[in-house]
């Protein structure tokens, strides 16, 4: 769906930052991007751009206007998004995945409880080993669920090294349990256990609770429960580090009020502290799901941008987005 501009420039202030959509000439990633298709530069130089439907592929390409079509890759886990990667340039990737497990609900419709899994390549990304699941919900499927996707789970994330490299971020969507626990929540793993990955939920002011099965205390909650026929919320986190701001800066997606998730706007929020957030603002009206940049420096990924990137909805740019200090 694409979004409807009353102003041939779109723009969103928050604190003291302020985001300006500019429409530009049409990109489209070469994949099918069903979720985040997170990118990093490899031992060459060149960008890898990972797009899942399903089944992950792999582009390559000097930059994001240049990308070969899809290969396939060696990849482990059935039915899954890689939606987040990170590599420190010496032919490992760190690849993190949403993983769809089909509920049977009997005469109902089938839905689905996603959890979020962990994988490593040792040659440049091209072929995976699954390390396991590290985060799953803590409560059985909801088969009464009516959003008409999921009974449950945590799916749609975006993890993200700190600028320490203490800790990776993992800001994901929970679907499912008490409406408290329902949105945008935050987990972390230390550095040092990527390839024996564990990671503590936040919940209640710290990371104690376990990644398999524990509690969650969501960033930004619900406003209607996922169970219903008509939820709103904030799902689908995207989030970089911004060289020009000094600032992590996190997109998302928000449906609102019916069945089947249309897209209500995609949102901003602005960070110093990977745990402490603005409360999000509209960017654009209507939209396609799973907004996210692509920095335009040789350095540019999905988790660095500078004063400008382009901005993709599902996988289409139709707008470079630029940043403004206030």
């Amino acid at each position: 769906m694409r979004p409807i501009f009353h102003l041939l420039l779109c723009a969103a202030l928050v604190r003291g930052q302020q985001a300006y959509l500019v429409p530009a000439d049409p990109v489209a990633m070469p994949g099918v991007a069903d979720s985040n298709s997170p990118a990093h530069r490899l031992r060459d130089g060149r960008l890898a751009l990972y797009n899942s439907d399903g089944t992950p592929v792999r582009s390559l390409g000097a930059d994001q206007f240049s990308l070969t079509d899809p290969e396939a890759i060696g990849w482990p886990v059935d039915l899954a998004w890689i939606e987040s990667t990170w590599t420190a340039g010496d032919g490992v990737v760190y690849a993190w995945y949403h993983q769809e497990r089909v509920i049977d609900c009997g005469e109902l419709p089938s839905l689905s409880m996603p959890a979020i899994g962990a994988a490593v390549s040792h040659d440049d990304g091209r072929n995976f080993v699954d390390l396991g699941l590290v985060l799953t919900a803590g409560q059985l499927p909801n088969c009464d669920a009516r959003n008409g996707y999921f009974a449950g789970g945590h799916g749609d994330f975006t993890v993200l090294l700190d600028r320490e490299r203490q800790y990776f971020y993992f800001y994901y969507s929970t679907y499912g349990g008490p409406p408290a626990s329902q949105g945008v929540a935050l987990a972390r793993m230390s550095f040092g256990d990527r390839d024996r990955p564990v990671v503590g939920k936040y919940a209640d002011g710290s990371f104690a609770e376990p990644g398999l099965g524990g509690r969650a205390t969501p960033l930004f909650p619900v406003s209607a429960d996922w169970a219903t026929s008509s939820p709103d919320a904030f799902w689908g986190p995207s989030v970089h580090w911004n060289t020009y701001l000094q600032r992590y800066v996190m997109l998302l997606n928000r449906a609102c009020c019916a069945a089947g998730w249309p897209q209500e706007g995609v949102y901003i929020a602005y960070a110093t502290d990977p745990t402490a957030w603005s409360e999000p603002s509209k960017l654009l009206d209507g939209g396609a799901w799973y907004p996210q940049v692509l920095g335009l420096e040789p350095s540019g990924t999905d988790k660095r941008a500078g004063r400008e990137a382009r901005l993709y909805l599902s996988g289409l740019s139709e707008w470079t987005i630029r940043f403004e200090r206030h």
